[in-house]
């Protein structure tokens, strides 16, 4: 364990020192976040701080990882993100062209070998996944999971904290399946992330943009098919789902709810998650700390579903599923969205 208290110090204090450099650059080239009727803040927030978050990830990476072909494409796929970020956090990339931009980055560590081709299904057999399906497969997992993460990025420190969370929750179950690689990028991750999370809570002084969100989420969906999707371990499919439950369930609520709205499912609305606990009367920080809980809940739950039978595995991912169906409609995340102040950008 001590192997991985280097790195993620490393990656911690690199991000944390550079961060404030990283906030004049943004100033300095127009990446900047302006307020509007759905956003929380009221006035002119540089962002790019995802850029930090890169940058301490790999002068920890620079350490203490080694070069195999599956983690070179990694690094360069995420070069790919980190670039689509930057221009997306300047010029406010067309949706279509950010998406192109996802596919082909989510391509790059495919073609490196990073790939979904067979995997431990809920009932604790192997599912093989065909070659002609396995380049499809992963590359919509990863552009998936690279946009769940920046659903989420409403509130001063959300989406960082949540990733930290999810990433430490993902790093013990990597460690405890033996998977080296895996464990060694979420720990360099998660101290990156935590190191920008000191300028970024609320009051923030920076938002993470495109660049942090779509870099966290991108990083998290490679290595769930690095090592914890394809492991011997049962319910090993749907482990890296609970590990970032809140943002993936922030978003199929999403999809529901504009669904049953008769809305477009990519028109932003006031529903998330976030939003209406705003509505209820907490506070950004307020917000925030419950849904750290709530990640912390999942995480916990990730790790257990991850070391026990495959019938408990059951049990407790539908016993979890259905507490989280029932409070998303007690606080209206399911409501329509002409009751959630649907919104144009």
């Amino acid at each position: 364990m001590l192997a991985y208290v280097v790195p993620f110090f490393i990656a911690l204090i690199v991000s944390y020192a550079v961060t404030p450099g990283v906030k004049k650059l943004a100033i300095k080239i127009g990446a900047i976040d302006k307020p509007d009727e759905r956003k929380v803040h009221t006035h002119v927030i540089p962002r790019l701080g995802g850029l930090a978050i890169y940058i301490g990830f790999m002068a920890a990476g620079l350490y203490s990882m080694p070069v195999f072909p599956e983690f070179f494409g990694f690094l360069l796929g995420a070069a790919a993100i980190v670039l689509l970020g930057i221009w997306d956090d300047i010029r406010n990339i067309p949706a279509r062209v950010k998406l192109a931009g996802q596919i082909i980055a989510a391509a790059i560590p495919v073609a490196y070998g990073v790939q979904i081709e067979w995997v431990t299904n809920p009932f604790g057999t192997i599912l093989i996944i065909p070659e002609w399906l396995a380049v499809p497969v992963t590359v919509f997992w990863i552009v998936g999971f690279t946009n769940t993460v920046n659903l989420i990025d409403g509130l001063d420190g959300l989406a960082a904290g949540v990733s930290v969370i999810a990433s430490i929750s993902m790093f013990f179950m990597a460690v405890s399946m033996n998977q080296y690689l895996p464990a060694m990028i979420l720990v360099a991750m998660s101290g990156a992330a935590l190191g920008f999370l000191q300028y970024n809570f609320n009051p923030a002084k920076i938002f993470m943009g495109d660049t942090g969100s779509m870099l966290l989420g991108y990083t998290m969906a490679v290595v769930a098919v690095l090592g914890l999707v394809k492991t011997a371990a049962t319910v090993a499919l749907i482990v890296p789902i609970i590990a970032l439950g809140v943002p993936i369930m922030d978003t199929l609520f999403a999809i529901i709810r504009r669904k049953m709205s008769g809305v477009p499912v990519f028109q932003p609305d006031k529903g998330h998650l976030h939003h209406r606990l705003l509505a209820l009367g907490m506070t950004q920080k307020q917000a925030v700390l419950s849904m750290y809980m709530v990640s912390v809940l999942l995480g916990f739950v990730a790790v257990f579903v991850a070391n026990v039978g495959y019938k408990t595995g059951i049990v407790t991912i539908v016993a979890v599923l259905a507490v989280c169906i029932y409070s998303a409609r007690r606080i209206g995340v399911l409501r329509r969205s002409d009751n959630c102040n649907t919104t144009k950008k």
